[in-house]
């Protein structure tokens, strides 16, 4: 039977599951191995067809009613006889649980040889796509959740790698006395079931999830001995148009703007937005667009889009959402990109109409669309800005964000922490541009060299999931996910719907195209500055980390946490702590790592010493990342010599010694108090102008650099 048929007679005959045979036919049908097997409709017919099965044999009862066979008392193993298999039909079929449902035959097959339990499963992920789980049998995925998952298609390294994340794993290569199963026969199956042509692609528009529960592997191979298949509805699968090419230029760069939302008699939105146009020095023309007013700040109005003295590149709307459909068709082609500000689209039911409209009517008028329903743009390349008082110094991250109140304290929380933006987008309901078209513009722009992401969901999620997989993580990509802790699938009717969540899909996508996902705005905004100013080194994964600063039991605290996230603080080598020994450091001082050296010692030569320190500890080169941290009340307003200053231009020259072979971080730590405040301010800017990352807290600069040895391991296994 052809897989067609399998489908589509299990839907004219209205179930919801394809029957356990005809899993089972569809798993043969990509290389699958199934026991063999029977079908019978009653006792009386067991001893015929129990010829020809070598036992001991198992039966099945075959029931649409019944999803979880077992839990109804719908199976029986190990049978060795015609009148053990004539038995246990009969009492499936007098069973309370099973008399009322609709039976449709029982299943009668050869039981596997032993072996280990595993579960092979794969679930439709709204917007993503197919995804395929693997976790080993009985309690350690039924309890303990004991799986690994990916986004289909896999690659081979991937299969291997969702064997490695199973706690469970040890037990497939004989750990606690088990037998040495083939992971290979594993592999197989999951390249079988996930790969590029496997069944979960090719079937996608038919499976919504996929049980093999389980999949029996001996040394010799593996035999799926249980399969279940949830179909799914007709026509569910959401069709995405092809992307239209964007050419985003004249976007980031305007040359003419104009303003709909501005009024003559009140300051509106759209008079902020010229304010903010006049504060960022933007040199281009700005329209403002009214129907009766004849100048608004100082400015000579037009009655339309299509009436402007020159085609616009950029127009900013903040007008009553019925109004703007009909001022876009009015553009007659000479409007580029209008963002609308304006709420009241498909964030409300009663607003989805309108949007289709607003996407039609740009199309009409020759626009493309970002929004509705967000803050605007930050292009300090093209000075313009949403955000009061922001830096029109240009940057290389470039961020898209579906909020627009988060896109403000990205961009304000960014810029005292060192951050400088190629751009930020506030998407909104993302009607026609959305974060993918943003995402393929970031990376390939000369400009940005590390892109951030404020998501809450991804319309096409497996365009999405090529873009990244394309882009190989050259260009770091760092991802703050809403929602990721929706209950999503946990209706599902298996075990792997239940175990695929949400944040599933995520993790996966994570570990297969090397983007980085951080849980709150200040990891975000952090990572991203760890990006923009170091380089990743794929050759040498960070890993090994020297601490060096003032204060005994905040380097004990940090040592703890940076092994939590498997960064290493080990004891540097005999070699390096003679080097260290020589150079006398006052009492006090541990030269063992963490180099523990308390504010007397930073003191010495008016912080010179340090260059010293550093330069033993790049010489012997047994670190990836250096973190010096220091504790400012202890140096502040405590002598004429400013040794700070010192401090850093030593790691600054012992770097120019060493190029390119450690990362270096700096942790500024405060008591709160204003002068201490005062003066972290302006270390903080006067380090991060030499190219220094200066971070609060040890633990923030420990999570930046995890995220960094993130892509540089993904990097290193291309």
């Amino acid at each position: 039977m052809t897989i067609k048929k399998i489908f589509a007679e299990a839907r004219v005959a209205g179930r919801e599951a394809l029957d356990e045979a005809a899993g089972k036919t569809l798993l043969a049908q990509y290389g699958i191995a199934t026991p063999k097997s029977t079908i019978v409709q009653g006792p009386d017919d067991a001893a015929a067809a129990f010829e020809g099965l070598a036992v001991p044999v198992v039966v099945k009862v075959m029931s649409p009613d019944l999803l979880h066979k077992s839990d109804a008392g719908g199976v029986a193993v190990g049978l060795d006889s015609a009148e053990a298999v004539s038995d246990a039909i009969r009492n499936m079929q007098q069973s309370p649980t099973i008399t009322g449902c609709q039976i449709d035959g029982f299943l009668i097959e050869e039981m596997a040889p032993p072996g280990q339990e595993v579960v092979i499963g794969g679930v439709y992920a709204p917007q993503f796509g197919p995804m395929i789980m693997v976790g080993l049998g009985g309690i350690f995925v039924e309890v303990m959740g004991d799986v690994a998952f990916r986004l289909c298609p896999i690659s081979e390294r991937d299969a291997w790698a969702m064997l490695r994340e199973l706690r469970g794993a040890p037990l497939l290569l004989g750990a606690r006395g088990r037998t040495l199963v083939s992971e290979q026969a594993i592999i197989d199956a999951l390249m079988r079931i996930g790969g590029q042509d496997g069944l979960l692609l090719e079937n996608a528009d038919n499976i919504n999830e996929l049980d093999i529960n389980p999949i029996i592997v001996s040394p010799d191979g593996a035999v799926a001995v249980d399969a279940r298949v949830i179909i799914a509805p007709k026509d569910a699968r959401t069709e995405y148009a092809e992307p239209v090419p964007v050419d985003f230029g004249p976007f980031f760069e305007p040359e003419t703007v104009a303003v709909l939302g501005a009024s003559a008699e009140r300051f509106a939105v759209g008079n902020n937005c010229i304010a903010r146009l006049r504060e960022s020095g933007f040199a281009g023309d700005i329209y403002p667009i009214h129907p009766t007013a004849d100048e608004i700040d100082g400015l000579p109005v037009y009655r339309s889009l299509g009436e402007t003295p020159k085609p616009v590149d950029y127009a900013f709307i903040a007008v009553g959402a019925s109004r703007v459909p009909e001022m876009l068709r009015a553009a007659k082609g000479r409007l580029k990109f209008a963002q609308v500000i304006s709420a009241g689209f498909g964030e409300v039911s009663e607003g989805i109409d309108l949007q289709r409209d607003l996407v039609a009517a740009a199309r009409e008028g020759g626009s493309r669309v970002i929004g509705p329903n967000c803050l605007g743009l930050y292009s300090p390349r093209g000075r313009v800005t949403f955000a009061k008082g922001s830096s029109m110094e240009p940057g290389s991250v470039g961020v898209i964000s579906q909020s627009g109140g988060l896109g403000t304290d990205i961009v304000r929380r960014g810029l005292l922490r060192g951050v400088r933006f190629s751009g930020l987008v506030t998407v909104g309901n993302s009607a026609d541009i959305g974060p993918n078209d943003l995402l393929e513009y970031y990376l390939s722009d000369p400009a940005t060299k590390v892109i951030g992401m404020y998501l809450e969901d991804v319309k096409d999620g497996g365009r999405f999931a090529r873009i990244l997989r394309a882009a190989k993580a050259v260009k770091p990509v760092v991802i703050l996910k809403g929602g990721r802790t929706r209950a999503g699938q946990a209706a599902a009717a298996s075990h792997t719907g239940s175990l695929a969540g949400d944040d599933r899909v995520w993790a996966a996508l994570e570990k297969q195209t090397g983007c980085v996902l951080v849980e709150t705005l200040d990891d975000f905004v952090e990572t991203l500055l760890a990006f923009q100013m170091l380089t990743p080194n794929s050759s040498r994964p960070t890993k090994r980390i020297v601490m060096f600063g003032n204060g005994g039991g905040t380097s004990v605290l940090a040592t703890d946490y940076f092994a939590r996230l498997g960064l290493d603080i080990e004891p540097l080598s005999a070699r390096a702590q003679t080097t260290l020994t020589a150079l006398k450091l006052p009492p006090g001082t541990s030269i063992v790592n963490p180099i523990d050296t308390p504010v007397g010692t930073l003191q010495t030569e008016h912080g010179k010493i340090a260059e010293k320190i550093l330069d033993a500890v790049y010489a012997a080169n047994e670190a990836e990342a250096i973190v010096m941290h220091l504790n400012l009340a202890a140096f502040v307003g405590r002598s004429a010599v400013d040794p700070l200053e010192n401090l850093m231009q030593a790691a600054l020259r012992v770097q120019a010694k060493y190029p390119g072979q450690s990362h270096f971080m700096l942790v500024l730590r405060s008591d709160g108090g204003a002068e201490i405040d005062a003066a972290k301010r302006e270390y903080r800017t006067r380090a991060l102008e030499v190219g220094i990352p200066v971070y609060d807290e040890l633990a923030n600069a420990a999570r930046a650099l995890a995220a960094l040895r993130k892509v540089e391991e993904f990097q290193r296994a291309l």
